[in-house]
């Protein structure tokens, strides 16, 4: 059974926000005003906020550099996970991950399609950890980043939801690299 546990406190994440688009400016983004409305909502705290373009090498850079710094805890993109020439956020992105969340796109997808049919199909939402920093890709629409934030991030970004979450195992996120061992597969 889903619940919260009340004898746990909350503990608040640091969490960027990073926005891929050839178009949007601060003035007019919608979706990362979204994701940071609710995050903060929660209360988490916003460790930065950008805006890049379409490009892998300034996807990659910003999401890389963000998963570097020990004081982020959760990288969120909003944008680039279609199938158009210029949607390359997954291909930026995921050769950062150390392990792949492949239930994260699969429950996205699964809420989504809730909510707009087959038309789900057309976004690669993805996520991962690197550098013992999650990593989460949604599509870059204000819905998609609302179904992703309430059905799923919310809860897993909360120390109180059982019957686990993302929080109570961040502290052994980087066990192979404390180990100084590679784990084979």
């Amino acid at each position: 059974m889903v619940a919260s546990d009340k004898t746990r406190s909350f503990i608040p994440l640091v969490i960027a926000v990073l926005t891929v688009s050839d178009t949007r400016s601060e003035e007019d983004d919608r979706s990362g005003d979204t994701l940071v409305e609710r995050l903060t909502a929660a209360g988490h705290t916003l460790a930065a906020r950008a805006i890049v373009p379409d490009e892998v090498e300034a996807i990659r850079g910003q999401v890389e550099r963000w998963s570097r710094d020990p004081a982020v805890d959760v990288v969120i993109t909003t944008g680039g996970t279609g199938f158009t020439g210029r949607d390359v956020t997954p291909e930026a992105i995921e050769p950062l991950f150390e392990k792949r969340m492949d239930g994260f796109s699969a429950v996205f997808h699964r809420i989504s399609y809730d909510k707009i049919g087959t038309s789900t199909l057309q976004s690669r939402a993805t996520a991962g950890v690197a550098n013992a920093t999650y990593i989460f890709v949604l599509p870059g629409s204000p819905g998609a980043c609302r179904d992703a934030w309430d059905g799923i991030l919310a809860a897993q970004l909360d120390y109180r939801h059982r019957p686990c979450n993302f929080v109570e195992i961040m502290p052994r996120l980087d066990e192979h690299l404390r180990r100084g061992a590679s784990i084979s597969v």
